[in-house]
């Protein structure tokens, strides 16, 4: 990834733009574009990075925002893998993504969700049942899932669900992402006393705190120009 230091803090693209036919500004001609073998890789190791924080948190019995957190809970729960359901909450919001992102967008994300819903099965093969301490698992997660997001998102990715809602918000009302998702991870992580101690959902909410904290300091409109 390339990140241009001549371009001015004050330019009007956007840092996660438009990938439909309706997008609110060109690319600037400083910006240096991602080839395909980049956003490839890309996409692979945002990919890895965020399964692999998931799959700390599901070895510290945590949970975390969003339709990851919504899995998790449902995993600790159900007769069903991590990844089968991650897979089917995010359904709908793909329909969001090709709908107000376009097709390039949607189907980047879609292979996004696809290989992390594949690797949650690959890091417990690979390195067995884990025994950690929850704070350990909780923060590092979260960090991992938060770098692995601002990765994606570099190369007009995502998770999908509440991520797809956070870019849109940005981009059309100049709401940064991070503090959108949020709002709406807390939420989802409150709603965890049902299923997780509530120590644990303390603790997890701490987590999607940081998580969002690393996007909101890195993910800033303007701030990356790179396409």
């Amino acid at each position: 990834m390339s990140t241009p230091t001549a371009a001015p803090e004050t330019t009007t693209a956007p840092t996660t733009p438009d990938a439909g036919p309706a997008a609110p500004s060109p690319v600037p001609p400083s910006a240096v574009r991602h080839s395909a073998i980049e956003d490839v890789l890309g996409i692979l190791t945002g990919a890895f990075a965020a399964s692999l924080g998931l799959f700390l948190l599901k070895s510290s019995e945590a949970v975390t925002g969003g339709t990851a957190g919504l899995a998790l809970l449902l995993s600790y729960s159900l007769p069903v893998s991590f990844g089968v359901i991650f897979m089917a909450v995010n359904a709908p919001f793909f329909a969001l993504a090709v709908w107000k992102k376009g097709w390039n967008f949607a189907l980047r994300t879609g292979a996004a969700i696809g290989l992390v819903s594949a690797m949650s099965g690959l890091h417990p093969w690979a390195l067995g049942a884990l025994h950690i301490d929850p704070v350990y698992g909780v923060l590092g997660g979260n960090l991992l899932a938060g770098v692995g997001l601002l990765i994606l998102f570099r190369h007009q990715s995502s998770l999908g669900g509440f991520s797809i809602l956070a870019l849109l918000l940005q981009e059309k009302l100049k709401w940064r992402a991070g503090y959108v998702q949020m709002v709406l991870d807390v939420a989802i992580v409150l709603a965890a006393l049902a299923v997780v101690a509530p120590l644990m959902v303390l603790l997890s909410a701490a987590g999607a705190v940081l998580l969002n904290f690393i996007l909101a300091l890195n993910h800033r409109p303007g701030r990356y120009l790179g396409k």
